[in-house]
């Protein structure tokens, strides 16, 4: 799939989050930008969008959180629902180089216990990869 960003602009015109989309073999990536909040409705448009690939049947996510900036409650609660939701339909939600402030919250409220969180984007691919599987020679 083709790099897609979308964009949401709060009300001053300020891009509060910017979502870009890729895809490596059957992982869903979004790379994320900005503030990930309740404020602008930032959370509420990953939620929907997260939503939509689940609904059509993505089972494998990778949410880049490197770029974003801050996140709420309402952004905790999305990624945690949508990982939830996954694990319940055989699938899987991790997490992309999360730093600062929101690495900060996600330690404190034990997040990263639950949900794997890696700092290189190869290996985050590969743990979506079935354990113990050998192609016979």
């Amino acid at each position: 799939m083709p790099f897609k960003p979308i964009l949401r602009r709060s009300g001053e015109g300020a891009v509060s989050l910017q979502i870009s989309i890729r895809e490596s073999g059957d992982v869903t990536i979004l790379d994320l930008r900005g503030k990930l909040t309740i404020d602008a409705g930032e959370s509420e448009m990953l939620r929907s969008h997260l939503d939509t690939f689940v609904a059509n049947g993505v089972r494998k996510l990778l949410l880049n959180l490197g770029a974003v900036t801050k996140v709420d409650s309402a952004g905790l609660s999305v990624i945690a629902r949508t990982c939830l939701s996954l694990r319940n339909q055989n699938g899987d939600l991790k997490l992309l180089c999360p730093g600062g402030r929101v690495l900060e919250v996600l330690r404190v409220l034990h997040l990263l216990e639950t949900i794997p969180s890696f700092e290189d984007e190869n290996q985050a691919l590969a743990s979506f990869r079935p354990r113990g599987y050998f192609a016979k020679p």
